[in-house]
């Protein structure tokens, strides 16, 4: 019997989301994927950028994810940009549910990792910020950075 690790392995990520967002709560969620698309997430052909996720039906949808097409996959291979839907149970969709119908909040994926073999999808729920909070954030993230140095200056006197 072959030994699964416990470790996630981060595959993509969606690192502009921070930058744009403030982020809420977040839970982890599998995906409903074919065998060629999780082939090519394993290669790191995976692209968060500008995705989101959306609830209809009671179902809640990943969108604008793009998954290259598997090299190998031939016939197998779907649309890189399809919507995929993610796994959670009832009381997770009416938690997100919620949130959202809140003005301003959205869902947003933050990661795809591998957890034992499987594909999994940190999503978030996420309040947009507004041009002077991202500036602010940048501020706040170089003065950290410049106090940083000041000591790494000081420890080395």
């Amino acid at each position: 019997m072959a030994k699964q690790s416990k470790t996630n392995k981060t595959l993509a990520e969606n690192r502009k989301a921070r930058h744009d967002y403030f982020i809420e709560e977040s839970m982890e969620c599998g995906v409903e994927l074919v065998g060629t698309e999780v082939k090519s997430i394993r290669l790191g052909k995976a692209n968060l950028k500008d995705s989101y996720a959306e609830i209809n039906n009671g179902e809640v949808f990943m969108c604008n994810v793009h998954i290259s097409p598997y090299e190998q996959g031939n016939i197998f291979n779907r649309d890189p940009l399809r919507k995929r839907k993610l796994l959670l149970h009832k009381e997770e969709i009416g938690k997100l549910e919620a949130y959202t119908s809140q003005k301003g909040y959205t869902l947003v994926p933050l990661s795809l990792y591998l957890k034992n073999g499987r594909v999994k999808v940190q999503l978030s729920v996420a309040k947009g910020k507004k041009d002077y909070d991202k500036r602010d954030a940048m501020l706040e993230k170089a003065a950290k950075r410049e106090i940083d140095r000041q000591m790494k200056e000081r420890m080395k006197q």
